[in-house]
């Protein structure tokens, strides 16, 4: 199945960079350009798209915008030259961020997020299984590729939504069952967790240093979304 790609952006060179990298993949199939948000929600009403490479500063109707209008958006890949907007691109889910100029390194390892969550999609995954429905301390089991994996909770430093899958990563690897985020936030010790973001929750004994925009867990920064940033401060004593 190629995954159907539409791209949104009302730079010319720009389409055309992002035009050019697609035509590497045979598993991506484009079906359309267009030059403003408002004329791809038109698209939108007609034609499946699985994936759009995203602007989200253009005349007219913002990206993150054109998202939020879209009941069931497709998977989305923000391309903009502005960092500024990193946070909302996280907090609506999308799979990536892509700062202009692309270089073609960057635009592979998004894709290979694009890649894994199709894969996950396609796979029959059999549903879950917790310990149980009440509150975890020490471990908890979930199915993963078929097997019923025992977790210790003190060994995860952080965990990804990935929309209908969970990410969980520890410290010698990393885990993926379908599981929603919000059901081990419900499960998880509250004295040991906090949600920072709709698609992170993390260990609060592992955070290695923070912000009032993000956390750092084993060198890498994780956002702090807007609807989290009161509960982060309160429990982290970040600064305004």
């Amino acid at each position: 199945m190629k995954i159907k790609t539409l791209i949104v952006d009302d730079e010319p060179h720009a389409v055309e960079i992002i035009q050019k990298y697609i035509s590497d993949f045979s598993q991506v199939e484009l079906i359309g350009t267009c030059n403003n948000a408002v004329h791809a929600f038109q698209l939108l009403q007609d034609q499946s798209v699985d994936l759009i490479f995203l602007d989200i500063k253009m005349p007219g109707l913002l990206g993150t915008d054109l998202v939020r209008s879209l009941k069931s958006p497709p998977k989305v890949i923000f391309t903009t030259a502005y960092q500024d907007y990193a946070l909302d691109g996280f907090d609506l889910n999308a799979v990536d961020y892509l700062l202009k100029p692309i270089p073609f390194d960057r635009f592979l390892k998004a894709m290979d997020k694009v890649f894994d969550l199709f894969k996950l999609q396609q796979q029959k995954v059999d549903v879950p299984v917790l310990v149980n429905e009440q509150k975890v301390e020490d471990y908890l089991y979930l199915r993963i590729d078929r097997k019923r994996v025992k977790i210790n909770v003190n060994d995860i430093y952080w965990m990804e939504s990935l929309k209908d899958y969970i990410k969980i990563t520890l410290k010698d690897r990393v885990l993926i069952s379908k599981q929603k985020i919000g059901v081990l936030e419900e499960l998880l010790p509250e004295d040991k967790f906090i949600r920072i973001h709709r698609s992170f929750m993390v260990s609060m004994d592992k955070i290695e240093s923070y912000h009032s925009y993000a956390i750092e867990i084993l060198g890498k920064e994780l956002p702090i979304g807007r609807n989290y940033k009161a509960e982060c401060k309160k429990r982290l004593a970040i600064g305004v």
